[in-house]
């Protein structure tokens, strides 16, 4: 990880831990507050604890025009965002995802969704509905490697992360608490309840914890519809195309409205923030990210609406040109930071229970 950057967090966090006027307002400051002193991995940790919220910002005396110059939130997102590329696997993907994240999604999508027209001009299509276009076992064949290669690779990172942050054994109330935490957004809401300040400045708001909530249970909505096809299919010998009351759209089609809608309205949110008290460097890979998980979720709308026209072939290749981009870049996206999150929520259980 670049030194400049781990030198300036450790600068600001020696600060605050002398001030301590923030203790409350979110996980980070309970957990700055524990040290004394603070290794490269103590402020790995803490950059990925930290949710971005800027409540520690728009609270502090020693921002800018103080001599301190102390802007935590920016400091922390840069060390977080380095940490994701120096873990990453292959780590050049990730710094070129972070730089040229646009170009990137926009050249998978379209090169993928021409490689699937391709293959339906070459006739593989054998069944109805979509496999009509494309056969199944084509569809396995492109995109269970897709699948276990994010697996693969974030599995490289997370270990490399573990073993840099100190993390011990795992434990199941460990786990579970960690849970607890992401599913409530409970950092988000920051330690007051109202919320954070991510675009209104020093007012507070819940605008970004709910827009968050609605993109993470419409994902898991998504995928809990594509998982219980999947075992109707070969469980239960019950091929797609599934009617409107089958399960898997009765999960996959809310699950798909709550993502295009939080995506969109993620993407507006970010436009109204300060970019100053972020990372600037990562701005277009964040967006492409946003981008491309909305465009997979409203994709897959409009070939569930158009999925008996002219059309579909063409939105068929769209929406898997998205999902297969979507696949490989998970691990260079910010999707990682997820993962990432999760697994820092985990070790700061473990601290916490091991504090006198």
């Amino acid at each position: 990880m670049q030194t400049d950057l781990l030198q300036e967090a450790r600068r600001q966090a020696q600060i605050c831990n002398a001030c301590r006027y923030c203790e409350g307002y979110c996980s980070v400051f309970p957990a700055l507050h524990r040290e004394r002193a603070f290794g490269d991995g103590d402020l790995t940790q803490l950059a990925n604890l930290c949710h971005n919220c800027r409540g520690c910002y728009y609270a502090c005396q020693y921002t800018a025009p103080h001599e301190f110059d102390l802007n935590l939130p920016q400091a922390l997102a840069e060390l977080r965002r380095d940490s994701w590329e120096s873990y990453a696997w292959p780590q050049p993907a990730a710094r070129a995802f972070h730089t040229h994240g646009v170009r990137i999604a926009l050249l998978g999508v379209l090169g993928f969704a021409v490689l699937f027209l391709l293959i339906r001009v070459l006739g593989t299509g054998a069944g109805n509905g979509f496999y009509a276009a494309l056969s199944h076992s084509a569809m396995v064949a492109i995109f269970l490697p897709a699948f276990l290669f994010p697996l693969i690779s974030l599995a490289i990172s997370l270990r490399r992360y573990w073993a840099d942050v100190g993390g011990e054994g795992l434990r199941l109330s460990h786990v579970i608490g960690a849970f607890a935490s992401a599913a409530k957004m409970k950092d988000l809401a920051a330690g007051h309840g109202e919320g954070c300040n991510f675009e209104d400045e020093d007012r507070f708001s819940q605008a970004r914890r709910h827009i968050h909530q609605a993109i993470m249970y419409g994902f898991l909505l998504c995928f809990a519809s594509t998982a219980v096809g999947t075992i109707m299919h070969y469980v239960f010998g019950l091929p797609a195309p599934y009617p409107l009351w089958s399960l898997p759209k009765l999960l996959g089609l809310p699950g798909g409205v709550l993502l295009t809608l939080g995506t969109i309205a993620m993407i507006l949110l970010k436009r109204k923030s300060d970019r100053a008290l972020g990372d600037e460097k990562a701005w277009g890979g964040d967006m492409a990210f946003i981008a491309l998980l909305g465009f997979v979720a409203a994709s897959g709308l409009a070939l569930y609406a158009l999925g008996a026209t002219s059309v579909m072939p063409l939105i068929l290749a769209l929406h898997l040109g998205s999902v297969l981009s979507f696949f490989l870049l998970t691990p260079f996206s910010k999707m990682a930071h997820g993962f990432y999150r999760l697994a820092a929520l985990i070790r700061e259980e473990q601290k916490k229970r091991a504090a006198p």
